[in-house]
């Protein structure tokens, strides 16, 4: 039997990304996004010890509308990764793996993230006086 009669695996082509890959994918760039988003934390924390003037940068850079844009991400890859965590030590308990229930978990996850961040971030232009 030659190699050309050889069934070919999916491809992106064929492939139709299922919820729950795209999630786990999803669930691995918000990792990476946490420990760039740290880099950042350390950086305003060590400007802040380095005194007012190194402050002041760290802060123009942070209360940009870029640095505000990048925290906004940073919430919702805080808030996704903790969600979808807790989806996962469910899965480890050996609940929710019939598909249903998957895919109603993932879409759970997915409002439970987006409304934990702007609930966040509404709570903190409130509790600033709106600035």
């Amino acid at each position: 039997m030659s190699s050309s009669n050889r069934p070919l695996s999916p491809h992106l082509q064929v492939y139709r990304p299922q919820l729950t890959s795209m999630l786990s994918i999803l669930h691995r760039i918000t990792g990476v996004a946490l420990a760039v988003g740290t880099l950042l934390l350390v950086y305003w924390l060590a400007a802040a010890a380095g005194g007012p003037e190194s402050f002041a940068g760290a802060q123009g850079l942070v209360g940009s509308f870029i640095g505000r844009l990048f925290l906004f991400g940073w919430t919702f890859a805080l808030f996704y990764h903790l969600c979808n965590g807790i989806r996962h030590l469910f899965w480890d308990a050996g609940y929710g793996f019939e598909m249903q229930t998957a895919e109603r978990s993932g879409w759970l996850v997915v409002g439970a993230s987006g409304a934990l961040t702007l609930l966040s971030w509404i709570l903190g232009y409130v509790m600033m006086g709106g600035s």
